[in-house]
């Protein structure tokens, strides 16, 4: 597939090189045509000095044929102007805007424009390892109705099947991080110490999880 890239800085140019390697067609726009460089030799996709939501530089870029666009400049204004663009003049199926202000995210979530936090997610990686307990929403559906978590669970969970953590709670094994790689569970598979559990859960549910799984089984009904 097509797909335009608003941004040429460190993420910008790894991502289209993983995309041009995949071999996906890529354009990518920046303001800085010194940014390209970051591409280096071998990019095979097309590279446009503009601003990221100016009309004429995105359809140079083909946006009009374009089945994705990504966003990751590095002001949150120009990422979120670009990807309403993409998304509401041009149509694009697949739009994704980085965004540094939190807030801004999920505001932007709700509206339907899927987004990466950069700084509340590293944030909440480090409080994660330093602090395991309760649950950190790594995924939103638009409405914010179902969500993907890493969940905390007590000690005493360990060596019990993930079938036993779905018939405690209200929730659905999505995978599982076992020595830094995802696993995808079957009914037998048993927690083990280390692993991190990525649940899908309604939101409404989320407290009511924490407390079953941050307990002893059997502990909280």
């Amino acid at each position: 597939m097509h797909i335009v890239i608003m941004g040429c800085g460190r993420v910008g140019a790894e991502l289209a090189h993983r995309l041009d390697d995949s071999s996906h067609s890529v354009a990518v726009v920046d303001q800085d045509r010194n940014a390209f460089r970051r591409l280096g030799t071998h990019f095979g996709g097309r590279t446009i000095t503009g601003v990221g939501f100016d009309r004429d530089a995105l359809i140079e870029a083909g946006i009009e044929e374009a089945k994705a666009f990504a966003a990751v400049s590095s002001g949150d204004n120009s990422n979120i102007i670009s990807a309403r663009v993409a998304r509401e003049t041009f149509a694009v199926e697949h739009v994704v805007a980085r965004i540094y202000d939190p807030k801004r995210a999920e505001v932007y979530q709700r509206l339907g424009i899927p987004t990466v936090a950069t700084v509340r997610w590293t944030t909440e990686q480090m409080l994660r390892r330093l602090l395991p307990e309760g649950a950190t929403v790594e995924w939103s559906d638009a409405s914010g109705t179902v969500r993907l978590a890493e969940v905390h669970t007590h000690p005493a969970w360990i060596g019990r099947a993930l079938r036993e953590v779905e018939k405690a709670s209200p929730v659905r094994v999505a995978f599982l991080s076992r020595f830094g790689e995802g696993v995808l569970p079957s009914d037998e598979t048993v927690l083990q110490e280390g692993d991190l559990l990525h649940l899908i859960v309604r939101e409404r549910d989320v407290g009511r999880v924490e407390s079953i799984l941050g307990a002893e089984p059997g502990g909280v009904r």
